[in-house]
């Protein structure tokens, strides 16, 4: 298990990003003889007990989610996403990559490959939202306060997620 990529953003222009939990960037996740990457997220989401498991791509237009956080398993193609609000990163993404949002992170595509699929999923209890405009004091009561998954949604209860983001939350327990 190769630990991920660990991102920070602070707030940009109208988009909160997660006051202290950071992107998690997992980097081919799969054995190069994985021949079904897409079946293989939702397989490991769903042992990892994540749900509301998708399949399609990514918006290309800036948005987050206040009521959840989201993991988006890049199971075909390539793509250049722009993690973080308008003032963010530009990630490269591709087939076997995994990245794993907090809410409050603003999160588009710039441009991906036609044969580009995103496997997606919510921690238990979780719903997304789509929000395209500045979050409201509630709302960002409602980021900063999401409960932290009991699990990593590709490593499950012992995955580096859980560690990673308690620590953040200064809550080690």
């Amino acid at each position: 298990m190769t630990n991920p990529e660990v991102l920070f953003f602070p707030a940009s222009e109208w988009v909160p990003n997660h006051p202290f939990l950071p992107v998690l960037v997992y980097r081919q996740v799969f054995e190069p003889t994985e021949k079904d990457r897409a079946h293989g997220f939702e397989s490991r989401f769903f042992d990892a007990g994540w749900q509301g498991l998708w399949r399609n791509g990514v918006f290309s237009y800036q948005h987050y989610h206040v009521g959840a956080h989201e993991v988006l398993g890049i199971a075909e193609g390539k793509a250049e996403l722009l993690i973080g609000g308008p003032e963010g990163a530009t990630l490269e993404v591709r087939a076997g990559d995994c990245l794993v949002l907090p809410a409050g992170t603003g999160h588009m595509r710039i441009s991906a490959s036609e044969d580009f699929l995103v496997v997606g999923g919510y921690p238990p209890g979780q719903h997304a939202d789509i929000e395209t405009a500045a979050a409201t004091p509630g709302e960002l009561k409602i980021i900063a306060t999401l409960p932290v998954p009991h699990s990593d949604p590709f490593h499950g209860a012992g995955g580096p997620l859980v560690a990673l983001w308690k620590e953040a939350s200064g809550n080690p327990d």
